[in-house]
């Protein structure tokens, strides 16, 4: 260990995406108009398919619970930084520190396994449609969310456990986090003690987290691509292609972020690059989905019509 000035570290200071006044408030109202349309807009999904009986298949129970993680996703850090900004305070306890980094990997690799799911929907629905039935059972989608819930737990659970380990030894002097939010980079650059483990099992565990589910989408839409462009009428191939473009969307956004800010050497880190990525991976991307998946899909727009209409009384009464 480093000798020098350390502090035991009881809370932190999240100093957001900005330190000037000016931009602060521009970023404050940025965020409280992106916390409601991405908090209420996954949240109407969530209950549109879940009071409605026509969108209960295999891609709707994917789509539900894809909107319920992104709910509380987008709902684990810009409260909080939303009081910060208003209130002025900027602090956070380790304990506040630690459930951050916990949920935000939970619901971060959760996000990476329904997507996963997703296009193994579509590489079913497409190759092998008269087997879908079958093979993509809800009793099957539920066994694949509660795998993907296991494992996410557990890795969340694992960096969470190496991290508050530290809280016994030192951080050095500074408790400030150039972020919006707790996250293992910046801890991990604050602490005087041995990180090795911490930065090894970042690589390897998380590497395996990301690159696992990532192949796995990656030979999903080699198979679809090869399949549809056998098709024979070009409007089969561009009927096929629109129901997969939305999610080939979200895909790129989330893992291109997700891998620069966790799989790129820490040489190549800065605060305001992470920072931005992580907006576009924790906020931006969830605050989308809605209207990306759902939104431009005529069975959740008739469930979302069906979930806030008002029934009107009887003429007469």
């Amino acid at each position: 260990m480093e000798t020098g000035n350390h502090a035991s570290a009881s809370e932190f200071l999240l100093l957001g995406l900005s330190s000037r006044p000016e931009r602060r408030e521009l970023i404050f109202g940025l965020f409280l108009a992106m916390y409601p349309v991405g908090a209420a807009g996954n949240l109407l999904i969530f209950l549109a398919v879940g009071s409605d009986s026509h969108p209960h298949t295999p891609m709707y129970f994917l789509l539900s619970s894809l909107s319920l993680v992104d709910f509380c996703f987008i709902s684990a850090t810009v409260p909080k930084m939303l009081v910060n900004i208003q209130t002025k305070t900027q602090s956070i306890s380790y304990g506040g520190c630690l459930a951050q980094i916990y949920f935000c990997i939970l619901l971060a690799n959760m996000d990476s396994f329904l997507l996963t799911a997703m296009a193994y929907d579509r590489y079913v629905a497409i190759c092998h449609p008269l087997r879908y039935s079958t093979v993509m059972s809800l009793w099957i989608c539920a066994l694949m969310l509660g795998s993907s819930w296991l494992i996410a737990s557990s890795h969340s659970l694992l960096h969470t456990l190496l991290m508050a380990r530290l809280e016994l030894l030192e951080f050095c002097a500074s408790n400030v986090i150039s972020y919006f939010f707790c996250d293992l980079v910046p801890l991990l650059q604050l602490s005087c003690s041995k990180t090795q483990l911490n930065q090894l099992m970042i690589l390897l565990v998380g590497g395996l987290i990301v690159f696992i589910p990532f192949l796995g989408i990656l030979i999903s839409y080699v198979h679809i691509v090869s399949a549809v462009l056998k098709f024979p009428s070009a409007r089969g191939k561009q009927k096929a292609f629109s129901t997969c473009g939305s999610h080939l969307t979200a895909v790129i956004f989330f893992y291109g972020t997700i891998t620069g800010v966790y799989l790129s050497p820490s040489s190549s880190h800065s605060a305001d690059k992470d920072s931005l990525a992580s907006v576009m991976y924790m906020v931006v991307t969830p605050m989308l989905n809605p209207f990306i998946y759902c939104l431009r899909n005529q069975d959740m727009k008739g469930a979302l019509r069906k979930l806030v209409s008002v029934k009107a009384p009887p003429h007469g009464l």
